[in-house]
């Protein structure tokens, strides 16, 4: 891991923290959080490594405001009460290239479930402004409900408006410190 080894902050204008759901059973809704800080550490001994990320939950985009605006009410994150998602991490399982898994604390709603991201490394290089960056990208599946989020509403057709599996899906792009 030496060639990855230290303290990286995710750049956002080039890190993209979001999630896809099914909508009324027959197409996918993406979207993504527009505020959030996250960094993480990779050290020699990667039992040693550290990550966490803090994201603002009304910074929800969806490209629909009315659906913005439902999400971030009390019938999804109740931003008013819980204003934050969270993650962090309590155990890494990749390789010297960063590929394999984190596994975390992840918080919603003021409810913490361990999930495990699978992550993918897209390689290291030094832009043009002389940083070393890292890219890489993580994913993971959960069920809203094990989050406390409950809201649904029938289908005359059969199903439910909005699924219960949220695929996370991350595209990161971090700075060495």
């Amino acid at each position: 891991m030496s060639n990855l080894t230290g303290t990286y902050v995710l750049d956002s204008a080039h890190t993209t923290i979001g999630f896809v759901a099914r909508h009324a059973m027959v197409t996918k809704v993406r979207g993504h959080f527009d505020n959030f800080d996250a960094s993480f550490t990779i050290a020699e001994n990667i039992s040693d490594s550290t990550a966490e990320a803090t994201i603002k939950a009304a910074s929800i985009n969806t490209n629909n405001d009315d659906r913005d605006a439902h999400v971030r009410g009390e019938d999804f994150f109740d931003v008013e009460r819980f204003p934050e998602l969270t993650f962090k991490a309590t155990a890494f399982n990749v390789d010297n290239n960063g590929n394999g898994t984190v596994t975390g604390d992840l918080t919603i709603k003021g409810t913490t479930q361990s999930v495990t991201l699978d992550v993918d490394s897209e390689g290291i290089a030094e832009d043009p402004f002389g940083n070393t960056r890292f890219g890489f990208e993580g994913s993971t599946k959960i069920n809203r409900k094990d989050f406390g989020i409950n809201f649904n509403a029938p289908l005359n057709t059969g199903g439910v408006l909005v699924s219960e599996e949220i695929k996370i899906e991350i595209e990161g792009s971090a700075i060495k410190q």
